[in-house]
């Protein structure tokens, strides 16, 4: 869009550390996206009255809310990191889209 209002209408400093930024954003997004795949993969799964295979005797009251502050917080850190990594992306892409050049180079 900026190219239909004029030329140099980016700050030269933007343009020149434009390759640091993309490789910070990219590298944000990597870090990210492989946090937010362990922590998926570290949480357990919601179900509702769950039976013990073994036992087949339900879950008390303690055994139910032993973790919770676990999950809570592994809760929290997969909607943290979910931002982060649309908002990274969404930045990503409108900079090469505003200032040009190459996804990659």
């Amino acid at each position: 869009m900026l190219y239909l209002l004029g030329e140099n209408l980016a700050p030269v400093w933007v343009v020149n550390s434009f390759p640091i930024i993309k490789f910070v954003l990219l590298l944000l997004i990597l870090i990210s996206s492989i946090t937010l795949i362990v922590v998926v993969m570290i949480q357990q799964s919601e179900g509702g009255d769950t039976v013990n295979s073994i036992t087949g005797i339900k879950e008390t009251y303690f055994s139910k809310n032993k973790g919770l502050n676990r999950e809570v917080r592994l809760k929290k850190m997969t909607i943290i990191l979910s931002i982060i990594i649309s908002v990274a992306t969404i930045a990503f892409f409108v900079l090469t889209t505003i200032y040009g050049g190459s996804l990659w180079g």
